[in-house]
């Protein structure tokens, strides 16, 4: 039989290459897509050497917001069949919002950065998915169920409508599709420089748990929903936010 494969979008750092680890070190051939070729190579390396898999990681530099970049996917993959697609590009583009002109383009490169990313991949994927086992996850924020992000919110919520679509078409084809909403987490780039310790001890006093999170935390949420334990669960979001904002 094959090797498992998965496909893992911004995989190159934090949540996205924490996930790739894991997902290598459970036995798959994954692909991480991204837009900076270095830091996508590194990660590769980085993670074949841990898990003690040379190659079990295939860096593909593509810009996902541009439909024509997509074949590089395609041609990385030569046609083998996905086992698991986690749309985990996106991220909080500032912008000026000092005309509407600024305001239009500020808004325009966060639905593009997390919601046609995750389309375009998805779309382009759909014909290779395992049938009946494959999994598509997205992971959103939890920016999406209590604002604060502006467009960034808007855009990750704009996730979870369209995960619920696409899981009642892919359900009886017994593809599950899942969205996982992560809290706080240290250890990435999003905030890049701009927390501060008491930006950081505020999100953490948020919690119930008393602590931030870290990309481990999700990946092990990406590990469940793409397992065959997860099979029974579709069209859910599942928050990962050590209690900061509780289900709903």
């Amino acid at each position: 039989m094959d090797s498992r494969v998965a496909v893992v979008s911004g995989g190159g750092t934090g949540i996205g290459a924490a996930v790739a680890g894991t997902l290598a070190g459970d036995g798959y051939d994954v692909f991480v897509i991204g837009r900076r070729a270095d830091v996508l190579d590194a990660a590769a390396a980085r993670i074949g050497e841990e898990c003690g898999r040379p190659g079990a990681v295939t860096p593909v530099t593509a810009d996902l917001t541009d439909p024509e970049q997509l074949d590089r996917v395609l041609a990385a993959l030569d046609g083998r069949t996905v086992d698991v697609v986690v749309n985990n590009a996106g991220g909080y583009l500032a912008g000026d919002t000092g005309s509407l002109a600024g305001t239009a383009a500020f808004w325009r490169s966060n639905l593009d950065a997390n919601v046609l990313t995750a389309v375009l991949l998805t779309e382009a994927l759909r014909p290779s998915l395992r049938r009946p086992g494959g999994r598509v996850i997205l992971v959103s924020s939890i920016a999406a169920q209590r604002g604060g992000g502006g467009p960034y919110s808007a855009a990750k919520a704009a996730l979870h409508g369209w995960a619920y679509d696409l899981a009642a078409q892919l359900g009886p084809e017994e593809i599950t599709v899942n969205v996982i909403s992560p809290g706080y987490v240290a250890e990435t780039e999003f905030f890049g420089d701009r927390m501060t310790p008491e930006g950081h001890a505020q999100r953490v006093a948020a919690t119930l748990v008393g602590r931030a999170g870290v990309p481990a935390d999700i990946a092990e949420a990406v590990r469940y929903l793409a397992s065959p334990r997860a099979g029974y669960v579709t069209g859910q979001v599942l928050g990962v936010n050590g209690g900061s904002v509780l289900g709903r």
